[in-house]
Order: C-alpha cells, then structure tokens, then sequence
C-alpha cells in the first residue's frame, strides 16, 4: 500500500480545511481499494471522532440520521424499524454484521462500484483513470447497469440503503469549506456518468453531516433484492417501495430501484402510472414496461430487464395484495 499522511479529525473544520485529503470513516471500501491500489490518496483524514452518531426526531416528525450513525445502529433504531421498515431491512440486506458495526452512513452513500474493471488496474476504466475507456462495454457486465448509462460508463451503484433512502425522499446536510451548511435531495446527488469520474455533487472539501428523512407517509412499504445468493451478494435487481391503497384505488406511490442503474434509480413516471388506478397485475406490467422502457442493457445483463420487471411487479402485489 502507497503511505500517506494521517489526520485526525477532532472537528468538522479538520476536514473541510483539507480539501486534498480523502475521507475515511469505517473504511469497509475505501481500505480494500487503498489495498489494491484503485485509489493512492496521499493523505486521509479519519472523522471516526467527529460528533455525527446521532439519531434525533426533525421539528416536522422526520428524522435526522449523523452521518457517523452505524449501519447496524441504523438498522436497528426502534423508530426506523417502525416507521421506515424499507430502510431498516435495505441496510439489514446489504452486509455482514461485521461490515454493518464499522460502515457509517454517509460512507454507505459514497462507496464505490463493484464493477470488475473499475478494481482492475490492468483494466480500463474512466471512472478509475478518465479517457482510458470501458473494458465493460464488451466485456464482462453482468453486475452491470441498463438504467442511466452512457458510452464512457455502465457501472451499476452497490448501495441497498441509498436505493430505501431514495425512495424515501431523503435529503443529505453538506457542510463546506467556508462552514456553511446546504442541503441536496438525495434526487439530485448522484450524477449521470458522463463525466464518469465524478459520481455526486459534493465538491473539494465538502463533509456529508447528516441524512434527514421526511415524516412518515402512510401506506405500506418494503425492500425486495434479488441476488445470486442470500449471505449478503450485491443486488441484480432490488425495489425499495411504499403504496397507499384507500377507497380501493393507489393513493400514493414512491418506488426506488437498486441493481439496474448508473445511481439508485427513482423514475417518477413509474409511480404517476400508478396513482389514481385499481390495483392490478395489468397495472403493474404497465408500471414495469415504463421502468425498462430506456433501459440499454449488453448481453451480459440483458437477462437483467426481465428481472426488473418481475421485481417490481412482485413487489407491488405484495404490498397491495392483489393475488394475480
């Protein structure tokens, strides 16, 4: 492993005074890429101390998420368990309990791609090396994204928590170099991989502070991954979703997908097909055919089109009831 310098951080302004340093909390995916020589930052600022561990209720009956907050804490908090059971078994899906007690939650939004080509550095790769190309294009890609791609990138994001997250409405609390505060819909935080070396909106020196989520909307939610295998593989395919049934019609939809795309991947027109309709299998199969209607899958993932179809329609009739 490259040495480098080590700071650590006793407050947030430890970290946003060192733009140049790389960011390190758990260390579940930056250690392994430091190991293999993905990344070689030549100096890391450890915010393990800083004081972002909390779980507190928000003035509007949200909730503020530290960005220190465990994944196990996360996951087993009384309130998330009861009032975002998405998020709570999204984060349980996701890792070992080993890897839940150190990854924090910001580190979770921000880990990297488990594309093969990206850990390779014999490989191609421009979110690794920019303008070196994509050894996944025709390569192997069944890991990979048919959802928000683009020529240079087709890396698929790894996060189960972000997929409930997104679905959720989160927004993520970004301090700055000059100590001020803003905030970003998780909506708007990942970036289309034209550029596919930059992956979010922070910008040199930025510090994720926190994840507040909304108040609890009714109706019924839940999170379906399908993976090769149940001991925590990363997703295919997943859904994060929550419907409101009332009167016999879908009242409210919000549905997030993890495994298909390029971010965890909310299409608002998927939910508008549904709001206003009688819960159906015809319904859902229209609700699916608009997931996948831009999907550019490689014939590595085509099988992956199918998948999300089924996915998202396993999940709505179970969350409707509706039998077939």
């Amino acid at each position: 492993m490259k040495q480098f310098d080590y700071i650590r951080a006793s407050a947030n302004s430890d970290v946003t005074r060192t733009p140049d340093a790389t960011i390190i909390a758990g260390g579940t995916n930056l250690l392994d890429l430091m190991k293999l020589e993905v990344m070689t930052p030549d100096k890391l600022v450890d915010i393990s101390r800083l004081d972002l561990k909390q779980i507190t209720p928000t003035r509007d009956g949200g909730l503020r998420i530290g960005a220190l907050v465990t994944n196990s804490d996360l996951a087993a908090d009384m309130t998330v368990r009861e009032d975002y059971a998405a998020l709570s078994s999204a984060l349980l899906a996701g890792a070992s309990g080993q890897l839940r007690n150190k990854a924090t939650t910001g580190g979770n939004l921000l880990q990297r791609t488990r594309c093969y080509y990206f850990y390779d550095t014999d490989q191609p790769c421009n979110k690794r090396e920019p303008g070196s190309g994509c050894g996944a294009m025709e390569g192997a890609n069944r890991l990979h994204a048919i959802l928000g791609v683009t020529d240079k990138c087709i890396a698929s994001h790894p996060s189960d928590m972000a997929v409930a997250m997104q679905m959720l409405g989160a927004e993520i609390e970004i301090e700055g170099t000059d100590g001020a505060s803003r905030t970003v819909p998780l909506s708007e935080f990942y970036l289309i991989p034209t550029d596919p070396a930059v992956e979010t909106v922070l910008q040199s020196g930025e510090l994720i502070t926190a994840v507040t989520l909304p108040a609890p909307a009714e109706g019924n939610q839940t999170y379906r991954k399908v993976r090769d295998r149940a001991s925590y593989a990363f997703a295919m395919a997943s859904v994060a979703a929550r419907i409101e049934v009332s009167e016999g019609k879908i009242t409210q939809a919000a549905i997030a997908c993890g495994g298909i795309g390029s971010m965890p991947w909310r299409d608002p027109a998927v939910e508008e097909a549904l709001v206003g309709q009688e819960p159906s299998a015809t319904l859902f199969s229209k609700a699916a055919d608009i997931l996948v209607a831009d999907a550019a899958p490689k014939d590595g993932n085509a099988f992956k089109v199918p998948l999300a179809r089924r996915t998202l329609i396993a999940t709505l009739k179970e969350l409707t009831g509706v039998q077939q």
